[in-house]
């Protein structure tokens, strides 16, 4: 009876031993959260291509048909169209019209430059109020009464009058009208040409950009 008392007493006290033994056992290792990668915000930059609001009411981005009497949709895309035998392309949107019709400002701006060119005739060169855009007025037959360098047009201002002056060709009446996006510093004659007939017929068309 006694080793059997023995017996129970050493197995109880291997028991014992045995879950002293596992309390003392070191603690697994915590598994550590999974590294996130870092995100990269994507900031949509939109640069200022919007023409300034019209004061006759038109949409932003629209301006405003710089030749007395001419409708939008009368207005042709002449952007690319071949020049001298193909020579170089064309850098505007000529709007026809009769000889001494009236060309106003198709936006507000200053007038920067007043102009006699081989090509262009008699010009004019209005600059946006932020010096981001210029507006090109050509072969025109004479300017309107005043008009002077420094002077600050409002949309639908007179300008001056359709003619055929420079390389338009005797007869052939018409405004040559020229959109250029410019920085801040650059001069009168800088800038990338850019398709305006988007923005005075509202229609969007392909590739309207470039220079030269």
């Amino acid at each position: 009876m006694r080793t059997v008392w023995l017996i129970l007493i050493l197995l109880v006290a291997l028991a014992v031993a045995g879950w002293l033994a596992l309390l003392n056992l070191p603690d697994a290792p915590h598994r550590s959260a999974p590294t996130r990668k870092p995100t990269t915000e994507v900031v949509e930059v939109v640069s200022e291509t919007r023409m300034p609001r019209s004061r006759q009411g038109g949409a932003s981005g629209l301006l405003a048909v710089p030749v007395a009497g001419v409708t939008r949709d009368a207005i042709m895309d002449t952007w690319g169209d071949p020049r001298e035998n193909g020579v170089r392309e064309h850098h505007g949107t000529d709007i026809p019209a009769a000889a001494g019709t009236l060309v106003t400002a198709a936006a507000p701006g200053t007038v920067e430059k007043l102009f006699q060119s081989d090509k262009g005739g008699m010009t004019i060169y209005v600059r946006s109020p932020a010096r981001k855009w210029t507006f090109y007025y050509a072969h025109l037959s004479g300017y309107a009464p005043g008009l002077h360098e420094g002077q600050v047009v409002h949309t639908g201002d007179p300008l001056g009058y359709v003619g055929d002056t420079g390389d338009a060709g005797a007869g052939n009446y018409h405004l040559h009208f020229g959109l250029t996006r410019t920085t801040p510093d650059q001069h009168w004659y800088e800038g990338a040409d850019v398709n305006a007939f988007p923005y005075l017929t509202g229609l969007r068309v392909a590739g309207s950009g470039g220079g030269g």
